[in-house]
């Protein structure tokens, strides 16, 4: 490898070619300012806050996109600098809306926390704003072109990280807007509702809807009885916004907090996760043995199902018809639950937290109402449910250990690896070679799937029979293995696809970190592992094991694929069209 020696600010350093200024600079421990900038995934230096002077240049540089050479002398900390710097921030903000304490970002803002370190005390520009946009019609993701910096990272995202590329910069120079075609609401064009856009977002431009209030009112409802369930990646998540580090696990604090909010009962989504698996494994092998549609495609994120609606309507026979495991959650509590507890069904109120905001989408679908009933009632993000404990004065951190109710509490290690890509793959795995072989699996971790690389696959020997599957997580990566399908490139008989890269633990949903931070770590290998760690420590590690899913099918379903299971449990899909009209 070729290295390149340079001096920054005045410090010799060696790195490999091609490597940028800015990159060098962090190698000596020197921080450049930076706005637009995302490794990897946005890399276009178009906010130029991370200018430098550069001996010989005669403009100031961006050294996020400015390549180091032999002997290049580089200075980041000149009165130029500074000044050009605190010139570009005070012009962005002279067109932001200024609405800090009352934001959603508020202490969690890049732009803010520029403001802060940059000293900017006064803004000298008051000139003209542009005419914002507020769209909050999706059921999702709300936009608020206000507090937009044009940076693009969401639409990098949208279009590199997901393949969608739904949004995009608008118009031209002062009038410029980042919005869907013809600036039409999201709600209006095919976007899956993922929340990725939010994620790498600086400000509060980007933001999931707000569904705390209805929350609040249900529980001051003393008609209501008001239930909560909790995905698995949530336990592995919620702890990072009260201090307890990145992938803490708080799977025992959870219940404590809640019941102090005052849910009535506190479930477990890992419960349904288990549901789930019996039903989707009994499905592979039911088309297995009798011609069914192969490849079998997890059905249980909803930002993919939708993804598929609209760009792969090919495949929607080859999806499992099983409904996600949130959604099982909520048909089961408003039939089974309210009958063995007696309660009237319409006086149930059904609480997810989730790690998604496609979650919100999929919750109103028309066809999650097998019960009767709108299945799940309210979807709230784990950021949502962070803000409603503070709200009420409770601190994860200092709740005692507390156990999720019964009956829908109970799970297994395979219900809580969900939310890590590869996770549903391996939890059927686990119970699909039980369940042919009537052996019991010499070796439990089927660590062919796991990891965060963007595709994995692998052959599954079971009883003579070599099963091809595949894992995808992030929707560009799903894009390469279903084109690879439709071309004849590839014969697997079950993939796995996950909307969010790194699976649910790095939905959209989750806690937002700033751009320093997601250079850091892979925040979503990290939160993966302790996911797995959760199952480890499990008493039970396999669905099939889980004794309230027996009871369940003994007492209420009959057995997996009933008609009964079909009615509550499975549902089916619509082709969308590509460009919605208006």
């Amino acid at each position: 490898m070729e290295m390149v020696t340079l001096t920054i600010d005045g410090q010799k350093v060696q790195v490999p070619k091609g490597t940028t200024v800015l990159e060098a600079a962090r190698k000596l421990g020197i921080k450049i300012p930076t706005l637009c900038f995302l490794k990897g995934i946005n890399e276009i230096g178009a906010c130029r806050m991370c200018v430098v002077e550069v001996k010989g240049a005669r403009n100031l540089q961006a050294s996020c996109v400015y390549p180091v050479s032999e002997g290049m002398e580089v200075l980041t900390n000149t009165p130029r600098v500074r000044e050009s710097r605190k010139t570009t921030l005070e012009l962005l903000l002279s067109d932001h809306n200024l609405e800090c304490p009352t934001c959603v970002r508020n202490l969690n803002c890049e732009l803010q926390k520029l403001s802060e370190e940059l000293g900017i005390k006064s803004i000298r520009y008051q000139g003209e704003k542009h005419k914002p946009k507020y769209d909050d019609f999706s059921p999702s993701i709300v936009r608020d072109t206000s507090k937009c910096i044009l940076c693009r990272r969401c639409v990098s995202a949208c279009h590199k990280i997901q393949g969608v590329g739904v949004i995009s910069p608008n118009h031209r120079g002062f009038n410029t807007m980042v919005a869907p075609v013809f600036d039409k609401s999201l709600s209006e064009v095919a976007c899956v509702n993922c929340g990725q856009c939010i994620l790498v977002c600086p400000v509060g431009a980007l933001k999931e809807k707000d569904d705390t209030d209805r929350v609040w009112q249900a529980l001051a409802d003393p008609e209501k009885h008001v239930i909560v369930q909790i995905a698995p990646a949530v336990r592995v998540s919620l702890g990072e916004e009260f201090g307890l580090g990145r992938g803490a696990i708080v799977t025992k604090k959870i219940p404590a907090a809640l019941r102090r909010m005052g849910f009535d009962r506190v479930f477990d989504t890992d419960f349904t996760a288990d549901l789930t698996i019996m039903e989707e494994g009994n499905e592979f092998l039911e088309r297995l043995n009798h011609g069914g549609k192969l490849p079998l495609i997890t059905s249980c994120s909803p930002g993919w199902i939708k993804f598929c609606e609209h760009y792969y309507p090919e495949f929607l026979e080859n999806l499992s018809t099983c409904k996600s495991p949130q959604q099982m959650f909520g048909a089961v509590a408003k039939t089974y639950y309210a009958e063995k507890m007696g309660i009237d069904p319409s006086k149930i109120f059904v609480v997810s937290v989730m790690p998604c905001t496609a979650k919100k989408y999929e919750a109103q679908r028309p066809e999650m109402r097998a019960s009767g009933y709108q299945d799940v009632d309210v979807v709230l993000t784990t950021r949502e449910i962070a803000r409603m404990l503070k709200e009420a004065g409770i601190d994860l951190a200092l709740m005692p250990d507390e156990e999720f109710d019964e009956p829908l509490g109970i799970s297994t290690g395979a219900g809580a690896i969900f939310g890590a890509t590869g996770g549903v793959m391996e939890a059927a795995l686990r119970t699909v070679y039980e369940v042919v072989t009537g052996k019991e699996l010499e070796r439990i971790d089927f660590t062919e799937v796991r990891g965060v690389e963007g595709i994995k696959e692998a052959t599954i020997e079971i009883d003579g029979l070599k099963v091809n599957v595949a894992v995808a997580h992030g929707l560009s990566n799903a894009k390469k293995v279903l084109d690879r399908v439709k071309n004849g490139e590839a014969n697997y008989h079950f993939i796995e696809i996950m909307c969010c890269p790194g699976g649910c633990v790095g939905g959209g949903g989750q806690p937002i970190l700033n751009a320093d931070e997601r250079m850091e770590l892979d925040y979503r290998e990290v939160r993966g592992n302790a996911i797995y760690e959760v199952d480890r420590n499990m008493p039970l590690r396999k669905s099939h094991e889980n004794p309230v899913v027996q009871q369940l099918y003994k007492e209420f379903l009959g057995h997996p694929l009933s008609e009964k299971s079909h009615e509550l449990l499975h549902t089916h899909y619509t082709k969308r069209p590509l460009y919605p009209e208006s």
